[in-house]
């Protein structure tokens, strides 16, 4: 793993994100190193050469967060790496960043793939309008191990039931839901008695990673090659369309609150 410190201005970004007006990023780069990762673009600015995931830059500012410009936003934490990834464990940006912006009049939205949230539950807590996103996309911890190095899947439902215990709003951000694989019926029973809300990603696939996947799914889930290669080769949407629907009915008569991130121009329509 290559890890360095480079220097930031800010920490605050100005966000393109439909639901966000700040991103904050204490890291370029993650350790997690999704296979399925949107954010590897990332390697056409910094000039890494290393694959996705073997490298990080441990962003060091000087300069404190500027809460009085957070009234009344909303801020993300993270769009393009995982503010929780294993460095956080030793660099604690994070944290240092939390105790910065904790007295902001501002909703903060934090997301990660990581339990080691829990350990800045001290912090959290007291925040005005704060929320923790968990992203988990499936049940089966050998699906998960061939696709990232984060927490468990049994790790993160435990933080998000910590969390819940701790009167922290939580959510579960089912993301990316992987077409016949993600058990998205099964993931909201067991833990819809601890997750306030729930938010949907669909799984796209561009550049680098995506033969990978492809690859993947023909290797290990050769039954799917057909519909996976409908979607992804041939942009069919009718899977995402009619799965926006069956999410829909299934959460409005079981009553759980939830957001579709399905970025499809039909389904935004519908």
């Amino acid at each position: 793993m290559n890890i360095k410190e480079i220097k930031t201005n800010d920490y605050l970004t100005k966000s393109n994100l439909p639901a966000s007006d700040y991103v904050i990023n204490p890291y370029v780069g993650c350790l997690h190193g999704c296979k399925y990762c949107y954010a590897c673009f990332m390697k056409r600015f910094t000039g890494h050469n290393e694959n996705w995931g073997e490298f990080l830059d441990v962003k060091m500012c000087d300069k404190p967060i500027n809460i009085n410009k957070l009234k009344g936003k909303t801020v993300f934490i993270s769009s393009v790496t995982d503010c929780y990834n294993p460095a956080e464990k030793d660099c604690k940006l994070t944290r240092k960043i939390l105790n910065q912006i904790k007295d902001a009049d501002a909703e903060i939205d934090i997301t990660t793939k990581s339990a080691l949230v829990l350990r800045d539950v001290d912090i959290i807590k007291t925040m005005k309008n704060a929320k923790v996103a968990i992203s988990i996309n499936t049940l089966n911890e050998k699906f998960k191990d061939d696709m990232d190095r984060a927490s468990t899947i049994s790790e993160r439902i435990n933080a998000l039931k910590t969390l819940h215990e701790n009167g922290i709003y939580t959510v579960l951000f089912m993301s990316p839901i992987f077409p016949e694989i993600t058990e998205w019926k099964d993931i909201i029973r067991q833990t819809k008695a601890f997750v306030d809300e729930y938010w949907f990603e669909n799984l796209n696939l561009r550049g680098s990673y995506k033969p990978v996947i492809l690859n993947y799914i023909q290797k290990n889930y050769p039954q799917l090659t057909s519909i996976y290669n409908s979607i992804y080769n041939h942009n069919d949407q009718t899977y995402w369309e009619t799965l926006a629907l069956q999410i829909n009915k299934f959460c409005t008569e079981n009553k759980v609150k939830f957001k579709n991130f399905f970025y499809h121009e039909k389904i935004r329509k519908n």
